[in-house]
């Protein structure tokens, strides 16, 4: 959910539910990676984790110079999706890169 001004697209507050710092922390982190966007948005960026009746809810809090805070949050999480996309793909194929070198009935699971 986006709170935010209706005659100012460049700041909004982004409620989250039954998500935790783990997706703020990671958002974040995308957000500041871009050279572009750090140096010619200007961020401002606040995260706060609460718990509401026992479930998880996160706000973001992005302020940028131009372009609407929706679209900038948009893009970050985009970007971050193919990161994750990306991790899962590498991981996928190691796993069978290993599997085919030795084959689950030879690997010896007790040996230490």
């Amino acid at each position: 959910m986006e709170h935010g001004s209706v005659t100012d697209s460049t700041a909004s507050t982004f409620s989250i539910m039954e998500e935790d710092h783990t997706l703020a922390n990671s958002a974040r982190f995308v957000l500041n990676q871009d050279p572009i966007e750090a140096t010619e948005r200007a961020w401002r960026k606040q995260f706060r984790e609460q718990w509401i009746e026992g479930r998880p809810k996160i706000n973001i809090r992005v302020q940028t110079t131009g372009d609407p805070a929706k679209d900038v949050l948009k893009d970050a999480l985009q970007d971050l999706m193919v990161m994750c996309q990306h991790v899962r793909g590498t991981f996928d194929n190691a796993m069978a890169n290993h599997r085919a070198k030795k084959p689950a009935e030879q690997m010896d699971v007790d040996q230490k």
